[in-house]
């Protein structure tokens, strides 16, 4: 068993359900080594979370917004936290509400998930701004 860990740098995104899976895998220069293991990506950012989800219609990330800007309005007179703009608390409980870290298994150097499934960097800011992952993975290699 080996054990990777490596601090990664997303592109700065807008507010939304951006598909990462890609991203992530690319810079990842030890992934090709682990034939079979597990790797944690947690977010280091308060204000954005991942998640796992559907990966090929883009309805769904539409959907995604649309439930969670219902479920946590913009709405100021709601909350005392506010100094960084309308989208400052509201992004803090999207956040929590989604989390800040996915598992996910390696097979043969690759992330192993669903024909339909990627991971999604949930950027609840208008700007976020570029965002920044720790991802640890520990399998076999070779």
């Amino acid at each position: 068993m080996q054990v990777f860990q490596q601090t990664i740098t997303l592109s700065p995104r807008s507010r939304g359900y951006h598909i990462i899976t890609d991203e992530v895998e690319n810079q990842l220069k030890d992934l090709s080594t682990i034939q079979a293991g597990l790797a944690h990506v947690h977010i280091k950012h308060t204000s954005a979370g991942l998640t796992i989800n559907e990966n090929a219609d883009p309805d769904v990330r539409h959907d995604f917004g649309t439930f969670f800007d219902r479920l946590v309005p913009e709405d100021t007179s709601l909350y005392r936290h506010t100094l960084e703009g309308t989208d400052d608390m509201t992004s803090h409980i999207k956040s929590s509400l989604l989390g800040s870290s996915v598992t996910v298994p390696i097979t043969n150097g690759r992330f192993n998930v669903g024909t339909w499934q990627g991971i999604y960097l949930c950027e609840h800011r208008n700007q976020g701004g570029s965002r920044k992952l720790i991802v640890t993975m520990i399998g076999s290699t070779g």
